[in-house]
This record gives structure tokens, sequence and C-alpha cells, in this order.
């Protein structure tokens, strides 16, 4: 029988207002190991630190199948049985990718990309967590394991970003990583600057662009059942209520609607 770990980094969760509690019930249903690492994250750090924390939750694992998830990732219950059926029909490859749904409101999302989560350790333990810009994507024999080199399941993350925080919780959280980002590559990039008020500004900005692009809609009742309450708790001081305001306050083009039909069922 095919053994399945699931691996997610966790610090200062309630702090950081993470939906752990719920994604770590995803997460053992999911699997059959549950690693946590990144208890021991500095509150200011350099960016190299993410992969390598990656890659310490990779090595931890004991699985054939190693799947990294973050705290806001999360399956649905009806696809967890698939998964697992189609991970061992792919045994002889390095990775699976899946889509990823990315809400900022939970009644929107948008397929942002289709990502290299679940990771074969049994025939390639040689996998790395250290490629890319963000130096954190699969590699193997040094080269970035893509998406489209691999099978690409059909059965969706549920990325929930930072849809349970307030704004004084994001702002902290994007100055640090914003200050992260500078001490690796000396250059602020599209992180605003040193400051929490910068980097909140830089990332409001990107959530702007991006929020027009969500143009999928679903109900709550469709999310996974892990997160569903939590959903329909969301109050006005947190991102996912309304988005700071851009869900009555985003106007969409015929572009926007097309685009995102295209990113779901085309690309």
């Amino acid at each position: 029988m095919t053994k399945i770990s699931v691996f997610t980094t966790m610090t200062n969760p309630e702090k950081r207002q993470d939906p752990y509690m719920e994604a770590i019930n995803c997460y053992k249903d999911l699997g059959d190991e549950l690693i946590i690492v990144g208890d021991d994250w500095p509150d200011e750090f350099k960016w190299d630190h993410i992969g390598k924390t990656f890659q310490k939750g990779f090595d931890e694992c004991t699985g054939d199948w190693v799947i990294r998830m973050d705290l806001d990732y999360f399956f649905h219950e009806k696809d967890l049985g698939k998964i697992r059926t189609f991970l061992n029909s792919n045994s002889n490859q390095p990775a699976i990718a899946f889509p990823q749904y990315q809400f900022f409101t939970p009644e929107r999302f948008q397929v942002k990309t289709k990502i290299c989560v679940a990771l074969n350790k049994k025939l390639f333990p040689d996998i790395k967590l250290n490629g890319g810009g963000d130096l954190c994507l699969p590699t193997l024999n040094n080269e970035i394991i893509l998406n489209v080199s691999v099978p690409q399941a059909r059965f969706p993350i549920y990325q929930y970003d930072s849809m349970f925080r307030t704004k004084e919780v994001i702002k902290k959280d994007r100055g640090r990583f914003a200050r992260a980002w500078f001490r690796e590559f000396n250059d602020w990039g599209d992180r605003g600057g040193d400051s929490d008020d910068e980097a909140f500004d830089a990332w409001f900005n990107m959530i702007k662009s991006r929020y027009r692009l969500h143009t999928n809609r679903i109900s709550i009742d469709s999310h996974p059942i892990y997160i569903k309450e939590k959903l329909k708790m969301l109050n006005q001081d947190q991102f996912g209520y309304d988005a700071f305001g851009l869900k009555n306050n985003t106007n969409r083009k015929i572009k926007d609607y097309i685009k995102g039909y295209k990113n779901r069922y085309l690309d």
C-alpha cells in the first residue's frame, strides 16, 4: 500500500491567524503521516530560509509520496480517494501537479497556476526544494520540476491566502517577508519597501490586479467541508469578508472573464 506523507510549515498560527486546525484535519484525512515544521521560524529571516524549511519537512517524511501543503491549502474531501488513486497510477513519475484555486473572498476564485506539490520520494529521494525565484520550488538534478513535464491531476488545491487575517496582521507579515526578500536579493522588487505600510501597499496593489481575474463563482457550501464554517463566520475586520472593499468596487471586463475561462478550462 502506498504511504502518503503530508508536511506543512506552522509558525505562531493563532497570532498569524492561520486556519491551522481546519488545515490539520484536512491533512490527516489526506495522508498517512503528517509532519509539521517551522516552529523555530524567526520573526526576521533571510529568504532562503523558506526553501530550507520546506526541505526539512520533505526530509522528515517517510512516505512513498510527499505532499507539501501551506496552511492555507486545502483539498476537497470528495477528492481525497481520487488523489491517492492518481498517485498510485503515476508511481513512476517524480511529481504530480494540481490546479490551484486562489480565493480572496469565498464566492469567487481564479485558477492561479498548476503547482507541483506531490513529490515521489520513493523513486526520487534526491528531490530538493530550492528552485525558482522563490528558492523553494522542487528540483531534480538541479533542474526545476515543471508542471508541464509531469502528470496534471484535475483535483484542485483550494488556496485561501490571507482570507482570515486582519489588516494589522497582514501588514506585519508582508513587512517581514519584504525585508527577508531584500536581505536575500538586495532589491525590493515588487515587495514595496522596508516598512510594514510600504509592504502592505505593494501587496494590496497586487491583490487589486489579481482580484479582477477572480471570475469563477462558487457557493460556500461547495468549499471543502473542513473550512466551510470558518468561511461563514468571516467578519468585516478580516480580509476575506470583502477583500478590504474590493468585493463591491472591482469592475471586471470581458477580457478578464475570457482569461478566467481559459485558465480554468483550456490551459
